[in-house]
């Protein structure tokens, strides 16, 4: 049986489709070669589920969407206070390669442009191996399998690299670069060139959702005041001139690069990630963010939105007789929210219902958002499909006049009447 949430994300892409807007960068030769017309989409739980859609298995390299792991990790190095003594976390409102230091203070203004990027990478300690070793090392631990530089890739951005140069000049000049310019910026690109799929980057935004707690190794690579910061810097400067505009409408952090990727964050549920090479004029995925839009006012990811932090909407399962019939009788808990919904969602996949009457007791609920009742929904529509008779006890009407995905209704008993009927 497939999930619901893999249709839902085919949907995303067909929903998608007439967005053409945009052109792959221009400025790096390999990045111009790239196929304008791949896309895909992924999200991952904080239980480390993985769902992809569309070119979901492709490499790209990680361009920006690497400078929030090299910040922790600098972070990490050498303590939040040192590392904001040399690297701002104000938005620029500028473009992301814009030859400018803060007036007052001389340092970058964040660690999201390019400026702060490469001052941020010279803070990384060369030990026990050099920065970029331990980038690449941190980033296959976040993912879970190797990761690597396109050695082609990194070749093309250091031959076209002369502002990248100046802005490690810059820094030099100012005193706030810790090495050798042409060493800083060299180990810059290279961080930006490896290779990753949306599904390496969802794991990777899942971790940040997690409190920097890799979510199936149960690994600590963050801590959580290291990972807490991270996501504010990620919201107000993730998405460099177009913050104001990303913030409003999608509300939750988030990292763009130029290669076509997005990574988005909603802590305690989700990270996401998105892919389609044509860029807008902020230098985002103009097919990205469309993406992204739908993500967040579809699933009620905006931070802004009012909720509770999620558990697993799945108490327990019971076999039972009902009416002299076996029965699996699944007992949900709390609020239903994306992370909860998809906990009960993954059980209905991997473990079917092996009766052919099945009861959803809710009496515990105490909330079901619209991304809830929809993906419910579309799972009640499969399982009838399949075969099953479904009864749900909602004492609350937390689903008022609930029907599956095909308009077609279930039965609807009360606690009592449950309990009179098990056998």
């Amino acid at each position: 049986m497939r999930s619901p949430i893999m249709d839902y994300l085919d949907d995303i892409l067909t929903q998608t489709a007439h967005v053409d807007s945009g052109a792959p960068a221009d400025y790096i030769p390999e990045l111009a070669a790239a196929d304008p017309d791949r896309v895909a989409v992924a999200l991952c739980t904080v239980n480390g589920t993985v769902y992809a859609s569309g070119d979901s298995d492709h490499e790209f390299s990680i361009q920006s969407m690497s400078k929030p792991f090299a910040y922790a990790l600098a972070v990490e190095d050498r303590g939040l206070d040192d590392i904001l003594g040399r690297v701002g976390v104000e938005p620029s409102g500028e473009a992301f390669n814009e030859l400018s230091l803060d007036p007052e203070t001389g340092k970058p203004r964040n660690p999201m442009i390019n400026a702060g990027a490469i001052a941020t990478h010279a803070l990384i300690h060369d030990e026990p191996a050099p920065a970029v070793d331990r980038l690449l090392a941190l980033y296959s631990e976040l993912s879970q399998r190797p990761i690597r530089i396109d050695e082609s890739l990194a070749a093309s951005e250091l031959a076209t690299g002369d502002r990248n140069l100046g802005l490690a000049y810059l820094l030099h000049a100012s005193e706030r670069l810790s090495k050798d310019p042409a060493a800083a910026v060299e180990g810059y690109i290279r961080q930006c060139s490896a290779s990753v799929t949306v599904r390496d980057l969802a794991l990777m935004a899942s971790t940040l959702a997690n409190g920097g707690v890799q979510p199936n190794t149960g690994r600590s690579l963050f801590g959580r005041q290291t990972t807490r910061h991270l996501l504010g810097v990620m919201t107000t400067c993730g998405m460099y001139d177009a913050a104001g505009d990303w913030l409003t409408s999608v509300g939750i952090p988030a990292k763009s690069g130029v290669a076509g990727g997005i990574i988005g964050v909603l802590p305690g549920q989700v990270g996401v990630a998105v892919f389609s090479p044509r860029l807008d004029e902020h230098g985002n995925s103009a097919r990205g963010v469309v993406m992204m839009e739908k993500l967040s006012q579809d699933l009620g990811l905006h931070l802004m939105e009012p909720g509770r932090p999620a558990r697993s909407a799945l108490r327990e399962i019971r076999k039972e007789t009902v009416e002299g019939e076996p029965t699996t009788i699944y007992v949900l808990q709390g609020d239903m929210v994306l992370s909860s919904i998809e906990a009960l969602v993954h059980e209905l996949v991997q473990n079917p219902p092996s009766t052919d009457l099945v009861i959803f007791d809710m009496s515990r609920v105490d909330e079901v958002l619209p991304v809830a009742r929809r993906t419910s929904a579309a799972m009640a529509t499969k399982l009838i499909d399949a075969g099953h008779t479904l009864i749900l006890v909602d004492p609350e009407e937390a689903i008022p006049g609930f029907r599956d995905a095909q308009g077609r209704g279930m039965r609807r008993w009360t606690s009592a009447y449950l309990a009179r009927h098990l056998d």
